[in-house]
């Protein structure tokens, strides 16, 4: 037995060393593994052991006690590892989220699909709502495993199971927390407000119903948000660009605009869309459909023959569209091959002028995006990927976009001349971090560009225009697309580097874009004489982040598709592809297939050769093979994992990539020898030639005759130089023969 002082001083013992731990908050990072760190608001990352981590969730925000390293039982040299204890949760980092449901004996669980998070939840009976194993399900976190390491969960929503059409989407949605789809319910207040409003009868707008707007769109397209109008002017054309106003509608709901930050825009899967408003008023009380009075706030620019806008003025007015066009009928009155839209020829030819006009002036002095193959994937009864047609973009798309274009350059110009705090699109194309090594890439690829200033619009321009050329030999353009920052939204105007212009925002889509809607707010305001924020200035990163979940939730969809539909290839014996490679990194690169379009991974890291990266030339080499960006290789689809989140893995065929060999010195000495024996036999065969020709040769002339005729001949034929001359051969002169001047 201790006395009461042994007690006493292992009492102090004790509490000196706990008082050497060090107590913190923390975030709780999970791996694939059952072990965990915490990450301190120092960046330090704790190691949390398993029997802690059964305590946490990944996201979660703890109280932690780090325990300082104890030597390691038998090793004393090496000391132990530093952990995190979990002492208490702050906050939990999960919510909702989604998975799969399995069954172990009588009970049934959740498979959570949150990184980090291997551990299966429990469901108990009464939260099951009605669930099968397979099923695929969105979820809430039921119990807190803090106190005893066990959680639970809760069914909120069975979203179906692999062979439910559209489940890739509903799926991917509730995984990226999309907001839900409007329903009737929801829609109620936001449609009962917009039809209480009647912006027609606004005195303040301008009536334009008498010019013969149409809009051009998709046959199917319901959501009309523009509509085009042009007629010849002495100094050129008048383009008007009608764009649907709903803020004529709901300007005054208050709690709108943060709304739709959080939705950020309408997100288009394939075969399902989320629309940023109700179709109440998307489609109907705001479209600019065919013969219907509608509000619409208006773009009319002067446009000289040129293409340079010379003038442009903002209106609130009211249009009346005089016919919903197709893009494929515009199309083929534009490329001549139909006249079909006679009774529209006068404001179609107009368009068609000025689109043209705009065009070459933007080829000429901006950036206009490289024309690439697109992919229209036609989905079959079951939601899935029947086939997939590859087309072109058409004419009488072009001529849209140089109209909207045009108008979103205009409305950045008058945000900027009022003063406004925007929102304006900002891109400062090279990323700051990124210029020194932008300007090594110019040094070494095209060296009469290194000097270019490239935080200019005038050298981003020349630089990117000049990259994209075909004449280089390597995609230059693409190599240096990982040096390039992305566009923010911003309150501050700025370049546009991208586009080559000084200032650009985006206001033709406010029925599906939440920016695009605070743009509307802010030029109305701007006209009725008030220049302060008329919308949430701090929402625009909310937006960015919308529109990243959007993004990402349609990319994930997209890859189950791709992966169930090239599994439907290989059982059908095709397995087999083309493509080229569209991104490369140090371990392994991207294919998209020529044939579909369709993208998968090749991952070089179990090779036998291992390869090296240079981000130079955006190259893998190994001692045998050398993959290059937009090098055409042949592949065989392997599979698309779930745990890789259905990515397609492709595998490289025998041969692919291959350098060319080269000559070993037996070989090299080989082809030397029998060079020389070729040249020594045509030595021979021409020997009496020369001496038959020698015989019937005319005597001598006179030593001067002889220079004299020498001098000509060595003017006439000019000497080989291995410098640049001006009097060169061209690659050109195919005919041109170049003949050495004997030495004097």
């Amino acid at each position: 037995m201790l006395d009461r002082n042994a007690m006493a001083q292992l009492k102090g013992l004790r509490e000196e060393l706990e008082a050497q731990n060090e107590r913190t908050e923390a975030t709780i990072k999970g791996t694939q593994h059952r072990y965990g760190f915490a990450v301190t608001a120092d960046g330090r990352e704790i190691f949390i052991p398993p029997e802690e981590m059964l305590k946490v969730l990944p996201g979660d925000k703890a109280a932690i006690c780090i325990r300082p390293a104890a030597p390691i039982k038998g090793k004393k040299d090496k000391g132990g590892r530093t952990v995190a204890e979990i002492e208490r949760l702050i906050e939990t980092g999960l919510d909702n989220f989604v998975g799969h449901i399995v069954q172990k004996g009588k009970a049934t669980f959740v498979v959570p699909d949150i990184p980090g998070l291997s551990r299966w939840l429990f469901i108990p009976p009464h939260a099951r709502n009605g669930v099968a194993p397979g099923d695929l399900v969105a979820c809430a976190l039921l119990r807190h495993p803090i106190k005893d390491g066990k959680p639970s969960a809760k069914v909120l929503e069975r979203l179906g199971d692999q062979t439910t059409p559209g489940v890739e989407n509903r799926y991917c949605a509730a995984r990226a927390g999309l907001p839900e789809p409007w329903t009737d319910k929801t829609a109620e207040p936001l449609v009962n407000a917009a039809q209480s409003i009647d912006p027609l009868s606004d005195a303040s707008r301008l009536d334009l119903t008498h010019l013969s707007f149409v809009s051009i769109d998709a046959a199917r397209t319901v959501d009309i948000d523009d509509a085009l109008h042009a007629e010849v002017t002495q100094a050129g054309w008048q383009l008007s660009v009608a764009v649907a106003d709903p803020t004529a509608y709901l300007a005054s709901m208050e709690s709108l605009p943060e709304q739709l930050a959080q939705r950020g825009a309408s997100v288009y899967f394939h075969g399902d869309m989320i629309a940023m408003l109700p179709e109440a008023i998307s489609q109907g009380l705001c479209a600019l459909a065919e013969d219907v009075a509608r509000p619409a706030l208006v773009c009319q620019m002067q446009v000289t023959e040129s293409g340079e806008i010379s003038d442009f003025s903002f209106h609130k007015a009211v249009i009346r569209s005089r016919a919903k066009l197709a893009y494929a009928a515009v199309d083929r009155y534009v490329t001549g091959n139909s006249d079909e839209l006679i009774a529209h020829t006068n404001p179609l030819e107009a368009l068609v002028q000025v689109y043209r006009t705009l065009r070459g002036r933007r080829e000429a002095q901006e950036l206009v995006m490289e024309e690439r193959r697109e992919y229209r994937w036609i989905l079959g009864e079951d939601k899935q990927i029947a086939e997939v047609d590859s087309f072109e973009k058409l004419a009488s798309q072009h001529l849209v976009e140089e109209c909207m274009i045009a108008a979103n350059k205009c409305a950045a110009q008058f945000l900027q001349a009022a003063n406004a705090p925007g929102p304006f699109v900002v891109h400062r194309g090279f990323r700051g971090d990124r210029i020194e090594e932008a300007k090594t890439f110019l040094e070494k690829h095209r060296p009469e560009l290194k000097d270019t200033a490239l935080d200019t619009v005038a050298g981003y321009r020349a630089v990117l225009a000049d990259l994209g050329q075909e004449t280089h030999g390597q995609p230059l353009r693409d190599m240096v697309n990982r040096l390039l920052s992305r566009a923010v939204l911003t309150e501050k105007a700025g370049p546009h580097m991208g586009l080559a212009t000084e200032a650009y925002t985006n206001f033709t889509s406010p029925l599906r874009k939440a920016l695009d809607f605070f743009v509307h707010l802010q030029i109305t305001a701007c006209l009725a004489g008030n220049s302060a924020a008329n919308y949430p200035v701090n929402r625009l990163a909310d937006i960015t982040r919308a529109i990243g979940r959007g993004r990402e939730a349609v990319a994930a969809a997209d890859r189950r598709l791709t992966a169930r539909y090239l599994l439907k290839l290989k059982k059908g014996g095709k397995q087999r592809f083309t493509g080229h490679v569209s991104h490369i990194t140090s371990s392994g690169f991207t294919v998209k297939l020529d044939e579909n379009g369709l993208e998968g991974l090749v991952d070089l890291r179990p090779e036998k050769e291992k390869f090296s990266f240079d981000k130079w030339t955006m190259s893998l080499t190994s001692t045998t093979r050398r993959f290059q960006l937009m090098q055409s290789v042949e592949v065989d689809f392997a599979e698309a994992p779930a745990e890789g989140d259905y990515l397609a893995l492709f595998k490289l065929t025998e041969g692919c990539g291959l350098k060319p060999q080269k000559e070993t010195p037996a070989e090299a000495f080989a082809k030397t020898l029998a060079e020389a024996t070729t040249a020594s036999e045509q030595d021979a065969r021409q020997e009496p030639a020369e001496a038959a020709q020698n015989e019937s040769a005319p005597p001598p002339a006179m030593p001067g005759a002889a220079a004299a005729e020498s001098n000509t001949k060595s003017e006439a034929t000019p000497e080989v130089s291995t410098g640049p001359s001006d009097n060169a051969a061209t690659p050109g002169d195919t005919e041109s023969t170049v003949t050495p001047t004997p030495p004097q």
